[in-house]
């Protein structure tokens, strides 16, 4: 289930959506508002400041439908997110219902959700944008490059289970399998097949080098979705948005969301940032990924974008569906161009 369909739900959410849309709802001085519509969310982009609501929704991974479990992972949002922001996460305020019926922010009244509340930051400084416009410099890009790294080298190591640690990627790249077989999507059937099989094998074959990270104690507690559109190149550097629903997607191998950073910014024709943050990662954890590691990760991590590119379309109204199919394609040949050096490299390399 993608949305709530009782008409109760439906009318709730569109009455909170509605409310948030309107300056005058805001307890600060507030001229206009730009909303965002995701997945999961609204966020409403209120001058200086950032508010998310969370959609009652569900999907395979996450339940947000109860009200006390949206608090909690808002809660565990701004948690999380001042790890590598702590100055843009702020807190989590009520959204009220008034005596007089009316919703609020914050104050008295019975509280019917809850909001992340955040510092804005200038869009033109993130680094996707920098990257698309041509403003992003080697001394920002190395900046937040050294802010992640500090990150990952102050993270403790995770335990995790072999098999669990395994499973995460079987899982993963099972999902993908069914949603780019799908013959609906209009993707040709040779692509996706010869991608994923060439992953198949690789987890079947060389599961050894997938698991010494976790066996030399390097796997932690990391982002979950590191990609340029999360990343602030402003002072302090900062990275946002964090994946906050999933403990078990989070506990990684540093590597694994440096290749998926390094591959996004290659899209946006940025591959030389992509490689100050590998080298900054490098320098600071002492070690360097094995290449055929890190064109695994590249091409599962591809696969995975394209797979969630795709689940736009499954919506029962898609925003913008003339871009997905196309992004989907995109992300599909950048797993095709890492599978195809990950074949070419020879085993222990």
């Amino acid at each position: 289930m993608n949305r709530p369909k009782t008409s109760d739900a439906v009318a709730e959410l569109e009455e909170k959506v509605a409310f948030l849309h309107s300056p005058v709802s805001y307890p600060h001085a507030c001229r206009e508002v730009e909303a965002r519509e995701t997945h999961m969310s609204w966020v409403f982009l209120a001058d200086g400041f950032a508010w998310k609501l969370k959609k009652p929704v569900r999907y395979p991974f996450l339940d947000y439908r109860a009200p006390e479990e949206r608090r909690r992972f808002c809660e565990e949002e701004v948690r999380l997110n001042r790890r590598l922001a702590p100055g843009v996460y702020l807190d989590v305020v009520p959204l009220l219902r008034r005596a007089d019926g009316t919703l609020g922010i914050g104050g008295m009244g019975q509280v019917v959700d809850w909001l992340v509340r955040m510092r804005r930051l200038p869009t033109a400084l993130m680094l996707d944008a920098a990257l698309e416009q041509g403003t992003a410099t080697r001394d920002a890009v190395t900046r937040a490059a050294g802010h992640v790294a500090a990150f990952y080298t102050s993270a403790a190591p995770e335990p995790v289970a072999e098999a669990a640690y395994l499973e995460r990627f079987r899982h993963e790249l099972a999902l993908s399998r069914h949603v780019l077989h799908d013959g609906a999507y209009g993707l040709p059937d040779e692509a996706p097949a010869a991608v994923i099989a060439t992953l198949d094998i690789f987890l079947a074959e060389e599961a050894g080098l997938l698991l010494a990270p976790l066996r030399s104690g390097d796997v932690v507690e990391g982002h979950g979705d590191l990609r340029p559109e999360h990343v602030f190149l402003g002072e302090p550097p900062a990275v946002i948005d964090c994946l906050e629903f999933n403990r078990a997607l989070r506990l990684l191998d540093p590597f694994e969301e440096i290749a998926f950073l390094a591959m996004e910014c290659r899209l946006l024709g940025g591959a030389w940032a992509g490689g100050i943050f590998l080298r900054r990662a490098a320098v600071a954890l002492g070690r360097r990924p094995p290449a055929r590691l890190f064109a695994f990760y590249t091409a599962y991590r591809a696969c995975l974008r394209a797979r969630l590119s795709l689940a736009h379309l499954q919506e029962p109204e898609p925003r913008d569906p003339a871009k997905w199919q196309p992004r989907a394609r995109r992300y599909l040949a950048a797993a095709a161009a890492a599978c195809v050096r990950l074949r070419r490299l020879p085993r222990g390399r």
